[in-house]
């Protein structure tokens, strides 16, 4: 039998990668991991983590209005971004060393290079040193994708990486993109006192999201001072004294010009797939994403392919998921196939929060998939009208012959907790009875989930 050095070699600390290594060495696998910058990935260190950290930063800071109409007076006149900043970076350095403790205690070696493949078992470390394994996991994440004219230099363009260590709030920023990435930022900086403005080629923001869900959303956004130019792309950009001048132009053909102190693209990720030996090895791609079967396999059966190098959801919680299917996979234990695309929840943790899994009511009719809906508004719950927070619905689409969930949107308070009771409830193949049954809590802002399902049995109580 060949021997390696390591049974398992991952490339890429992110949360696909580091959970690949962590599930191969269950298994009793023998793992490296090997990352040139910190362990956790993008994630950890640039997205997720300092972003949420942010994020809850900036409701604090909003809240201040809630004291202040209780009779408090706040003076804020001594807020400073950078202690923002600074506490977002220390969540981060938090993580990121959980994450090396983690590799320690599951007897994985950390590797701290650059990785390239050279044979179908060996990487090639720094252009130098080569080490061989059984199989090897790439998880080497993505980058924020540049458009033409409005190239970063974290300075006038800021990437998300650039927006994530600004120590100051720019006072007119113009965010390029309405995504999740785009619609958390202009929660953020709009909270903090920035002019922002939204350009979106689709006619929405958060244009992949159910209609009905976004309508509250740009309403929200609007009435913070938020501008919206939906149907609307960015043709150039030029500095001036005065700062950055960007001219738009609209589906109508219009253009028009605004001058903002900063622009913000945020316009999609780029998967890292060049440079790591791919062609070398005739590793099949498309659009650079990586082709891989059902449980991550490339084209070559001992190199696997997880996270935002593949075409599923850039998502962690994705990539994630992959690394544990890649790693049982190799190790012959029993494990799923591919994750089903209708059963992945998305989060975007704005104010309001949104969140949703499977069908939109657009691609139902689109795909003509025969549904019903219900929709129960958070002003109807008891809890959200305690705390003062009762903009938003809990939405479902269902089958109204079998009762099963073929999507499901919340957009309002704590919607990227809610949704996990319904996506429950259809990964376990249940239907609506399950939740419309079940006794929840009252007050809770659940109960949302509750009456929606009762709704759609005809038996709301509340509406």
């Amino acid at each position: 039998m060949t021997q390696y050095d390591y049974d398992v070699v991952v490339i890429g600390a992110g949360p696909g990668g580091y959970v690949a290594a962590i599930r191969a060495s269950q298994l009793q696998n023998k793992v490296a991991i090997v990352e040139q910058g910190r362990l956790g990935g993008v994630c950890l260190n640039m997205g997720c983590i300092p972003s949420k950290a942010l994020i809850h930063q900036a409701e604090i800071f909003r809240n201040r209005t809630k004291l202040q109409a209780m009779g408090v007076t706040i003076d804020d006149t001594g807020f400073n971004y950078g202690n923002v900043f600074r506490a977002s970076r220390k969540a981060a350095d938090m993580l990121s060393g959980g994450v090396a403790y983690l590799m320690k205690k599951n007897g994985i070696e950390v590797i701290s290079a650059k990785a390239t493949l050279s044979s179908q078992h060996e990487v090639t470390l720094d252009g130098s040193k080569k080490i061989s394994a059984g199989s090897i996991i790439l998880a080497t994440g993505s980058r924020p994708r540049q458009i033409s004219g409005f190239e970063f230099d974290e300075e006038s363009v800021l990437s998300s990486d650039g927006a994530l260590m600004l120590t100051e709030v720019p006072p007119r920023l113009l965010i390029l993109g309405a995504g999740a990435i785009g619609c958390e930022f202009a929660h953020i900086l709009n909270s903090f006192g920035s002019k922002v403005q939204m350009v979106e080629m689709m006619d929405r923001i958060l244009p992949l999201e159910d209609k009905e869900i976004t309508k509250v959303l740009q309403r929200s956004f609007s009435k913070r001072g938020i501008e919206i130019h939906p149907s609307t792309k960015a043709l150039s950009m030029q500095k001036t004294a005065s700062g950055v001048e960007v001219n738009l132009e609209n589906e109508n053909g219009e253009q028009r010009s605004v001058t903002v102190d900063k622009v913000l693209v945020v316009v999609g990720r780029s998967p890292n797939t060049d440079n790591i030996g791919l062609e070398q090895l005739g590793i099949q791609t498309e659009n650079g994403f990586i082709i891989t079967g059902d449980y991550g396999q490339t084209s070559i059966n001992t190199i696997y392919a997880i996270g935002d190098i593949v075409a599923s959801p850039l998502l962690a919680h994705v990539a994630s998921r992959e690394g544990e299917i890649a790693a049982e996979h190799i190790a012959n234990h029993q494990t799923t196939a591919r994750i089903d695309q209708m059963k992945i929840p998305g989060a975007v943790y704005c104010e309001p929060q949104v969140a949703s899994f499977g069908l939109t009511e657009e691609a139902a009719v689109k795909n003509s998939i025969a549904f019903k809906k219900s929709s129960f508004p958070f002003r109807a719950t008891g809890k959200a009208v305690a705390v003062g927070e009762v903009d938003g619905m809990v939405k479902i689409l269902y089958d109204e012959k079998s009762h099963k969930i073929l999507g499901a949107h919340a957009i309002g308070p704590q919607a990227t907790e809610l949704i996990h009771e319904l996506l429950l409830v259809k990964n376990s193949g249940l239907t609506l009875e399950a939740i419309a049954d079940m006794v929840h809590a009252h007050p809770t802002l659940s109960e949302a989930v509750m009456e929606s399902a009762k709704l759609a049995l005809g038996r709301a109580m509340h509406v």
